[in-house]
């Protein structure tokens, strides 16, 4: 199915939705769906294939995932291109890439991936969205229920979800644009829930000769540097505030803040010894705008999975006054 059909497709769907499900009955029949699909995720053990569609852009990832009491373990490979696998426990994420013969560790849990996107408490996130229930569908060989997660506002995309029958797991996530276009898709094409052993979610790789990428993570105070930084989107609130330095003068100031669903960071970097001129504007790579401009002598890029103008409404209120 080409671009337009899909697109077509997904919103005589949501249109049929909204027509067929809109009293108020319907809303907590939604809620228990969605809490069912945030168990689903995290607390079963799976293995499976899926898709990720951004534009003309295809790419295929193979996830297993072993839930224990000694903490869960996520493997991903990424079947396409370069080979690349991320490893990701409670104690951080480890990107190995074989061709360069590099492993690069973060600390922190680091950003939700498919099939994880929703948050454990929905009451802040539902103050934003209008969830509705869609007719059965079927995923991956798998029945599933669909639903809709419409926004109150132009500040955030919508969703279309569709979530197994009988497990609950989240088998495919659509990101709808303003015009309820799909600008990203995740798809399940291949999925078996059970038992997973530990060696399945082990690294591939030996990396006793590859070079170590480990960036440094510490918390932050951007507003005692001089940095004034806020959201300015109804209901996203900061989740995350920390300085990343690689090297001895490489040092990014990052502050993270999302409305549970969708995230926008706000990076801030010394323009100081820039070989290249700035190239500011917005920049858009299907569900992620990008904008970038310099403030003082820094360089401030502010990335979200929003639409472009709650990206360029964040970074026009990023102010910087030198500390006295």
């Amino acid at each position: 199915m080409n671009g337009a059909a899909l697109g077509a497709r997904v919103l005589a769907l949501s249109l049929a939705w909204t027509a067929g499900c809109a009293s108020a009955q319907t809303m907590p029949e939604a809620r228990a769906l969605l809490n069912r699909v945030y168990e689903a995720t995290q607390t079963l053990s799976y293995t499976g294939t899926f898709v990720f569609q951004q534009g003309q852009r295809n790419e295929t990832s193979r996830v297993t995932r072993r839930a224990s009491a000694a903490g869960d373990v996520e493997r991903l490979e990424v079947l396409d291109g370069s080979p690349r696998e991320i490893v990701r426990t409670k104690d951080g994420v480890r990107c190995y890439l074989p061709q360069a013969r590099t492993l690069k560790i973060g600390h922190g849990g680091g950003a939700r991936g498919f099939p994880a996107l929703l948050p454990a408490r929905m009451d802040a996130l539902l103050q934003h969205y209008t969830v509705r229930l869609g007719p059965m569908d079927r995923v991956a060989d798998r029945a599933c229920k669909t639903l809709t997660m419409e926004p109150k506002d132009d500040f955030r995309y919508g969703y279309a979800l569709c979530a197994d029958a009988e497990s609950g797991m989240l088998l495919r996530a659509i990101t709808l644009n303003e015009a309820n276009v799909p600008v990203e898709q995740f798809t399940f094409t291949r999925l078996v829930i059970g038992d997973v052993h530990a060696e399945a979610v082990e690294p591939r790789y030996a990396t006793r000769s590859w070079r170590i990428e480990e960036a440094s993570v510490r918390p932050a105070d951007l507003a005692a540097e001089g940095w004034r930084i806020e959201s300015n989107l109804p209901g996203f609130q900061k989740i995350v505030e920390v300085v990343r330095e690689s090297g001895a003068r490489h040092r990014i100031g990052q502050i993270v803040y999302s409305d549970g669903l969708a995230a926008v960071s706000v990076f801030v970097e010394s323009a100081e010894g820039r070989r290249e001129p700035l190239s500011s504007g917005a920049v858009n790579v299907g569900g992620i705008n990008i904008y970038v401009r310099e403030v003082g002598d820094h360089v401030v890029t502010v990335v979200g999975e929003t639409p472009a103008a709650s990206v360029r409404r964040v970074a026009d209120h990023v102010r910087y006054q030198r500390p006295q």
